[in-house]
């Protein structure tokens, strides 16, 4: 996959639904402030971060960290979201960083994310080691799963699942500076003449 794609597929993330954009949105300001939030004295943990609300979470956090051994397999969920993730299905993706929030508060940042990325990196694994019985196979009849299509349907997911915690700044910063920037003019759509019918 080229650099050319890898952008374009990062580009792709707000091109959805507009409910879904909104979603997208409140989840990866959500998810970056929790990733940020590690970088303090004291790291922030998911429902940390939404403690400016003002709305008491200290009993929901008390009851995720008693029940750890459970909450942690959210983390697992979330990894193989985040490999369902396509180009034209992307909720996989915010639905698998949502898992991976609610497995930290309980198992905290690192054993979340590291777990959640096995899950997913195990997954592929195991399709790209089937998929090398069927690499001279013919998509003709029967589904087959192919080395080169397994890996860039992986790539894709990765990059998909990877700017989730950017789509609010990127558009922030896009809508911040759009005012300043010159775009070039479209060109001009060929129209065709119509034909002109001959007359005798």
């Amino acid at each position: 996959m080229t650099r050319a794609e890898i952008v374009r597929l990062a580009r792709c993330v707000v091109r959805r639904p507009r409910w879904q954009l909104v979603v997208a949105v409140l989840l990866s300001a959500w998810t970056l402030a929790w990733v940020l939030g590690q970088l303090a004295e004291r790291p922030l943990t998911p429902l940390g971060v939404l403690a400016w609300t003002g709305i008491p979470l200290d009993s929901a956090s008390l009851w995720a960290r008693e029940r750890v051994e459970i909450l942690a397999w959210f983390a697992t969920i979330g990894g193989l979201s985040w490999a369902a993730t396509t180009e034209r299905g992307q909720l996989p993706a915010l639905a698998g960083w949502f898992a991976v929030l609610v497995a930290g508060e309980a198992a905290g940042y690192q054993h979340a994310v590291q777990r959640a990325m096995l899950s997913m990196v195990v997954f592929l694994v195991i399709l790209a080691a089937v998929s090398l019985t069927g690499r001279r196979a013919f998509v003709v009849d029967r589904v087959a799963v192919i080395p080169k299509d397994v890996l860039r349907a992986g790539i894709t997911a990765a990059v998909l699942t990877a700017v989730v915690p950017l789509i609010a700044p990127g558009l922030a910063l896009t809508r911040l500076i759009r005012p300043y920037v010159t775009k070039p003019p479209r060109p001009l759509r060929r129209v065709d003449a119509p034909l002109l019918r001959e007359t005798g």
